[in-house]
């Protein structure tokens, strides 16, 4: 029940009014933060590099045989002898692996013995010959019956070469029970052991690869292509050269230079890719199929190029951007063109001049517009980590 007392009224007028008050300060002070200017971000920046520079490409590639070859038997049987260890180093035509030989044996005897057989029919119908030859000079005998004499012994003389064509085979399958290296190599280790069964033409016994030289594969992109294709028209990777360095997965630098062994016929239809291998002489076998490594090969001297720290690139949906220090020491982001890396850093082919300041650490925490307190790097500084 509501009453009209007046000290009620009062207190209700009161708290009105104090919370109007509080309304107006809190709007009061939202003005005041809202008209204050954003603080300035610190970043690291350095100014476009421009220099005369030699350009140096690098493709990812991996080491693997020139020549590779799958050892298989020409003869079945079961292995009696395995003569190398798996991994060892073998030479051409050095024993392998024995296959159980006595039904190969067994096979050769009897096609020489067939030969003998049919020797010696021969022998005997060339007597007839000569006899029937010589009574049918007297006319003891007549024309057919001398036909008949030769053609016996010409049949007997198809039967001696056909069998000594299978006695040749049979020398030949005896023989291919010792089963050899095809080429100077390396044999992998396989599980193929004493007593294995294996199918002429269809078990692999081991896998012998090559390792002096030893050729490494790698590929260049369509766009690296049609760049080399501009300054060499009619030898496109010839701008590779040919001393290629090979850098291994540890940094250090293979001491023997390689040279261009292969192109291949078109790009890939997965990649888009040119696939190219490289040759190098392996004399201490120290580079070994499936090893990662890095070609590289000196290029072209670019004449004034413009560079920047590969740290400061930025890749949105496929394009390139730099964050530079723009007017009032506010971020402004630039889309470029790359060009090839140098070092740590990278040609800008597109986008900067040599006055422009990219940011090269904070452009994360830096949109277009963001005010910059920028600290100028050293060169020096781009061989450190950068700060997370």
């Amino acid at each position: 029940m509501l009453t009209n007392h007046p000290m009620k009224k009062n207190r209700l007028t009161a708290g009105i009014l104090a919370a109007l008050l509080a309304t107006s300060l809190l709007a009061g002070c939202s003005g005041q933060q809202a008209g204050k200017a954003p603080q300035a971000v610190q970043v690291k920046a350095m100014q476009v590099m421009q220099k005369d520079t030699p350009v140096a490409y690098e493709f990812v590639g991996q080491v693997e045989a020139k020549d590779e070859v799958k050892v298989q038997a020409r003869v079945s049987g079961n292995i009696v002898a395995k003569m190398v260890a798996g991994g060892a180093t073998v030479y051409k035509g050095q024993p392998l692996f024995t296959i159980d030989r006595r039904q190969y044996d067994t096979a050769l005897l009897n096609r020489q013995a067939t030969v003998a057989q049919a020797s010696a029919a021969l022998s005997r119908s060339r007597r007839d010959v000569d006899r029937y030859q010589s009574l049918y000079n007297q006319q003891a005998v007549s024309q057919q019956t001398l036909d008949n004499a030769v053609a016996e012994a010409n049949q007997y003389a198809a039967q001696v070469e056909a069998n000594q064509a299978l006695v040749q085979q049979a020398q030949l399958d005896l023989s291919d029970t010792v089963i050899t290296s095809p080429l100077d190599g390396r044999i992998d280790i396989t599980d193929l052991s004493v007593g294995s069964f294996v199918q002429a033409g269809t078990t692999v016994l081991a896998t012998v690869s090559s390792v002096d030289p030893i050729r490494v594969r790698f590929s260049v992109s369509e766009n690296e292509y049609i760049q080399f294709a501009h300054q060499i028209p009619d030898n496109a990777t010839g701008i590779l050269g040919l001393n290629l360095d090979l850098v291994l997965s540890d940094g250090s630098v293979y001491p023997i230079k390689g040279h261009i062994d292969q192109v291949d016929r078109g790009l890939s239809q997965e990649t888009g890719t040119l696939t190219i291998k490289a040759l190098f002489d392996n004399p201490q076998k120290m580079l070994v199929p499936g090893m990662f490594a890095r070609i590289r090969a000196n290029g072209e001297m670019r004449q004034g190029a413009l560079l920047v720290p590969q740290r400061a690139i930025q890749e949105l949906l496929g394009k390139n951007f730099v964050t530079v220090v723009g007017a009032e020491d506010k971020a402004e982001s630039r889309p470029v063109k790359l060009g090839p890396k140098v070092g740590n850093m990278v040609v800008i082919e597109e986008g900067l001049t040599a006055a422009d300041t990219v940011i090269v650490e904070g452009f994360m925490k830096t949109p277009p517009g963001t005010p910059l307190q920028v600290v100028i790097m050293q060169l020096e500084e781009l061989q450190l980590p950068a700060k997370k």
